[in-house]
């Protein structure tokens, strides 16, 4: 049974807001701000990244408008190179994929517990215990079907929304800071700028990273030659304005200095501004957050896993699509109990970050180049398709920074890095243990 079509624009640039706005700014500017070890680097490491960002959204605006498929980013893998190659990268993506929903679920456990349990009664499973209450109960969202699911987005999406634009309110009421939030402006000594600008990279392709996803719901939107293209543009618009009005907000109130090594930034910075309510007011925006973040790893995900079936890489239950609810619960299954799994066995956020950058940034500069394909062969140009401007300067850009990230990741940690390696090889001779030949009949 084949997928079809519910999702529209706004529905898709919901999700692309909740793909991309985990917990990441939450917590990752303190990294930065600790990484960079100048105001300089602070916010040229910010502005690179969402240029960088920006070039990979037209680039991944225009493959989502050519190739239009479920699970879309294992199939420009599959169509432009090889099966093996795509079922390589993916298989490593699927689990890294759980991995980041772990890490941002425990680090939105930590933000509510102290909000919903009393002191007493807190343990320290406490967030492992909330973390797996909140991707069951998402879990279950979306097994009802792609529209609750994405109605849940929408509702999560515009909450999480509201909640980072109040805590930008600092930089529209002007209100006393403490005197050291100023004395952070120092230079640089003895950190190498160069070093210390592809260090911060590394946390900050972290929190924008998610876009390209979309491109795995190519068959669940309508009309997605035109909508893929314009729903990237509306969910990066909010996502730039978001994250560039909050980075100023936390360096003007709380001060570089203060910034390095917070890993409740988002809540130094609401302390600071709205007192003892402070703290509640971001652990709600935190979970929140992560909440959106978990319904659309719950949302894209499966669609990679169909496309695998669809290749008879993987079992056809991996591909049945329930034909009310447009479910597919099988492959919803399968991706919730790998998360369960991870949650089990999770480790710290930036160990977390670490190993799922590798995999993402070494997969994004290769799906990126699936344009150069796409484009020489001529395939899915419409008129009413995108075709971006400044080709092909804006793809290799986006590539050549995101090779710089996976470098500078393998440097600060390749310990991460070979862990990535050692997942994405497992997948070589996995993919002949499961590849069968092709059936005369599909799935229903």
């Amino acid at each position: 049974m084949t997928i079809q079509s519910r999702l529209g624009k706004f529905d898709l640039t919901m999700i692309i807001v909740s793909l991309v706005i985990g917990v990441g700014i939450f917590k990752t500017p303190g990294i930065v701000a600790e990484k960079a070890g100048s105001p300089l680097i602070f916010y040229t490491a910010w502005l690179l990244g969402g240029i960088v960002c920006v070039c990979g959204a037209f680039t991944f605006a225009e493959i989502g408008s050519r190739l239009t498929a479920a699970g879309g980013y294992y199939r420009i893998f599959s169509h432009c190179y090889h099966p093996i190659f795509a079922f390589m990268f993916n298989w490593g993506l699927i689990f890294t994929n759980a991995g980041g929903s772990v890490a941002v679920a425990l680090v939105g456990a930590e933000y509510i517990q102290p909000v919903i349990i009393p002191s007493g009664l807190m343990h320290v499973f406490t967030p492992k215990v909330i973390a797996v209450i909140v991707v069951t109960g998402l879990y279950i969202v979306n097994y009802l079907g792609i529209k609750v699911g994405s109605r849940a987005q929408n509702i999560l999406s515009g909450l999480k929304i509201t909640m980072i634009l109040l805590l930008c309110l600092p930089l529209f009421i002007r209100s006393h800071a403490p005197a050291e939030s100023y004395s952070a402006i120092r230079t640089i000594s003895s950190v190498n700028p160069i070093s210390a600008l592809g260090i911060s990279l590394i946390s900050i392709f972290f929190t924008f990273g998610g876009y390209q996803n979309t491109i795995n719901l190519g068959a669940d939107i309508q009309d997605p030659r035109r909508n893929i293209p314009r729903g990237i543009f509306a969910g990066m618009t909010i996502v730039l304005t978001l994250y560039f009005l909050l980075n100023i907000a936390y360096c003007q109130v709380l001060g570089l200095d203060n910034m390095r090594g917070k890993t409740l930034i988002a809540a130094e910075l609401a302390k600071t501004f709205f007192g003892n309510a402070g703290f509640k007011i971001t652990s709600i925006a935190v979970f929140i957050s992560v909440a959106g973040f978990i319904n659309s790893a719950f949302i894209y995900n499966p669609r990679m896993l169909y496309a695998m079936s669809e290749d008879n890489i993987l079992p056809p239950i991996f591909r049945k699509v329930n034909g009310k609810t447009q479910a597919q619960e099988f492959a919803i299954t399968f991706f919730f109990l790998i998360v369960l799994v991870s949650l089990l066995i999770s480790s710290a956020f930036e160990k977390v970050m670490n190993y799922t950058m590798f995999i993402d940034s070494g997969s994004l500069i290769f799906a990126a180049a699936t344009i150069f394909i796409l484009r020489k062969r001529k395939e899915g140009e419409t008129a009413e398709g995108f075709k971006m401007k400044l080709f092909p300067y804006v793809p290799i850009l986006y590539m050549l920074v995101l090779l710089v990230v996976c470098i500078s990741d393998f440097a600060n940690d390749y310990f991460s890095v070979l862990i990535s390696l050692a997942v994405m090889a497992a997948g070589y001779p996995l993919y002949y243990l499961l590849k069968r030949k092709p059936e005369k009949e599909t799935a229903g």
